[in-house]
C-alpha cells in the first residue's frame, strides 16, 4: 500500500501515461528504473524521471541502450551527477536531462547548473523537466550559449 508521503510523489504529469513498476519494498514505496535495472525509493523527482525516460523511449524513439541515469562527472574538482545522459550511436554524450519534482519551479539557476554539466561532457542538447514543464536547448559548446527549441527533438533528429 502506498503511504501518504509517496502519494504526494504520484501525481498526474504533463506527459503521456507510462507503465511504471511500483511496489512496497524494504525502503518503503519503490519505483522500478528499467535503465538501471533496479528498484529505487519513490520520490517526486524519481516519478518524473521514470515518466520522462519512458516518454523519450516510446514517443521520441530514444533507444534505451543509449540512455543512462545518474551518471557521475567531475565539475571543478567536485563529484556531480547528471540525472540522465543520452548518447549518440558512437557512444558519445549527446544530451543531458535534468529533473525536478513537479512542485519545483524551473528557473535560470537550473539551466545554469545543467549548462555547466553540458560543458564538461560537451553535449549539444540540454533538457529540463519537472513533469509539468519541459524545456530543451541547443548548446553552442564554444561560446557556452544556448537557445531554446520549440520541442524536444526525436532521437533521429538530434
Amino acid at each position: 500500500m502506498i503511504n501518504r508521503h509517496e502519494q504526494e510523489a504520484i501525481r498526474p504529469l504533463n506527459l503521456p501515461p507510462a507503465e511504471v513498476g511500483l511496489r512496497h519494498g524494504i525502503r518503503g514505496d519503490e519505483i522500478h528504473d528499467p535503465l538501471r535495472g533496479k528498484w529505487l525509493r519513490l520520490t517526486p523527482e524519481e516519478w518524473v524521471r521514470q515518466h520522462f525516460t519512458a516518454y523519450l523511449r516510446t514517443q521520441l524513439g530514444y533507444p534505451a541502450g543509449l540512455m543512462a541515469n545518474e551518471i557521475g562527472i567531475r565539475l571543478n574538482g567536485t563529484a556531480k551527477r547528471c540525472d540522465t545522459v543520452v548518447y549518440d550511436r558512437a557512444g558519445r554524450p549527446l544530451m543531458i536531462v535534468e529533473y525536478k519534482a513537479p512542485a519545483i519551479a524551473i528557473t535560470q539557476e537550473v539551466f545554469d547548473q545543467i549548462a555547466r554539466y553540458a560543458l564538461v561532457l560537451k553535449v549539444p542538447y540540454l533538457t529540463v523537466s519537472n513533469g509539468m514543464s519541459h524545456y530543451c536547448c541547443r548548446l553552442d559548446i564554444e561560446s557556452g550559449r544556448y537557445g531554446f527549441l520549440q520541442s524536444i527533438p526525436e532521437y533521429d533528429h538530434l
